[in-house]
């Protein structure tokens, strides 16, 4: 009985010793292709089964296996696509968001020219009906220096007893706002400490009144 070697097309190994009727029985399980190279005792090279004249007739009667289908390079990634779409979709909804925030916010401006609206104004009316009126002005005191001085309605009042009148006047005038009238000479601590006193004593909002010769500047 002739022993066979077989092995798959260009393998460097080989199965041994198998007969005829295996290699057969193995190319109709599908175990072996047609291409796959057998060698017989005596043949001097590799053939394939295909070729080989023990082989050839039931190599025929083998169907080849299916081939692979080819890639199309035309498909398009639809799930990449798909995240671009979301992303620029979340951009343009914060983009549509912040544009009609802008809109939304209407900041005062600081001059009453040039299309920007300047400081609220007021009419006296106003401010006798709902604001207590406080001035400060620098005085010269005792040796000369210049000193603070806060008048509530005309009338002085110590820095230490502000609070106590400014409450006075909301219990008993109901008014809730008051209009702060310094001069640009007046330190900035000193007019933090009052604004503190009007809240201190219940006043909701302060007013700091601008000259009329500053608005037009």
């Amino acid at each position: 009985m002739s022993s066979y070697s077989i092995r798959h097309e260009g393998s460097p190994r080989s199965v041994d010793g198998l007969t005829a009727a295996d290699i057969t029985q193995g190319l109709l399980d599908g175990q072996w292709e047609p291409t796959d190279e057998v060698m017989a005792p005596g043949d001097p090279d590799w053939t394939a089964l295909e070729n080989h004249p023990d082989f050839a007739e039931t190599a025929l009667d083998v169907e080849p296996p299916p081939s692979r289908p080819l890639d199309d390079e035309t498909r398009l990634d639809m799930n990449a696509l798909i995240d671009v779409t979301l992303v620029l979709l979340i951009f343009f909804i914060l983009t549509t968001s912040y544009a009609a925030l802008q809109k939304m916010l209407d900041l005062p401006g600081t001059a009453a020219e040039g299309g920007l609206r300047g400081p609220p104004r007021v009419t006296p009316e106003q401010v006798e009906k709902f604001m207590i009126r406080v001035e400060v002005r620098l005085e010269k005191g005792d040796g000369g220096k210049e000193v603070p001085e806060i008048k509530v309605e005309g009338q002085p009042v110590a820095l230490d007893g502000l609070v106590g009148t400014l409450k006075k006047y909301v219990t008993d005038s109901r008014k809730t706002e008051m209009l702060l009238d310094h001069s640009p000479r007046v330190p900035h601590g000193v007019v933090v400490a009052i604004q503190d006193a009007a809240r201190g004593a219940g006043v909701q909002q302060v007013h700091l009144l601008v000259p009329r010769e500053e608005l037009k500047k």
